[in-house]
């Protein structure tokens, strides 16, 4: 058995349950914050827990296309004479930066899909959701959730970009 394949396996796990628990709660959580004492919106409204299934759908879509990055820092940096909490820390560290940025651009996407959605129509999107208009909620995440489908690969290009890769050696002649 590889030991460092079965750790990283073993970490991969354990940090994905408790990132995505965390990101889903956190998201969660800001948008029922939002909707309740922003918006005024009751807790049982169907149009606005639609429009939260779709961002938490979204974002979890957009941070879970970092997994990759992460498992390639990972082999890069094993493939070096570390130790395993060296391993380990290094892997959390690389994971927690990408996630933050794959977190970060998701809530971006969402807040542009709102944003989109709002200047091509005249209708007023927040009091539809309010008025628990399930037409406007399904149409507001088709928008977030394609919006999330395009630029998830320019994320990962993004975050990708940060991985320690090793220089090639140059080719003479």
């Amino acid at each position: 058995m590889n030991e460092k394949i079965a750790l990283l396996g073993f970490v991969e796990i354990i940090s994905s349950l408790s990132c995505g628990i965390v990101i889903l709660f956190l998201t969660y959580k800001i948008l029922k914050i939002y909707g309740h004492k922003r918006l005024g919106i009751d807790h049982n409204n169907l149009a606005y827990n639609i429009l939260i299934a779709g961002v938490l759908l979204s974002v979890g879509y957009t941070v879970s296309g970092v997994i990759h990055p992460i498992l390639d820092s990972y082999r890069i940096i094993s493939s070096s004479d570390v130790s395993k909490t060296a391993l380990v820390l290094s892997f959390l560290a690389y994971g927690g930066l990408y996630i933050l940025i794959a977190y970060i651009s998701a809530m971006i996407v969402v807040f542009l899909g709102l944003f989109i959605y709002s200047t091509m129509t005249s209708v007023s999107e927040l009091q539809e959701l309010k008025n628990n208009n399930v037409g406007v909620a399904i149409v507001l995440v088709a928008i977030i959730f394609t919006l999330s489908l395009i630029t998830s690969n320019g994320i990962v290009l993004l975050i990708e970009s940060f991985i320690p890769y090793p220089d090639l050696p140059v080719r003479i002649g």
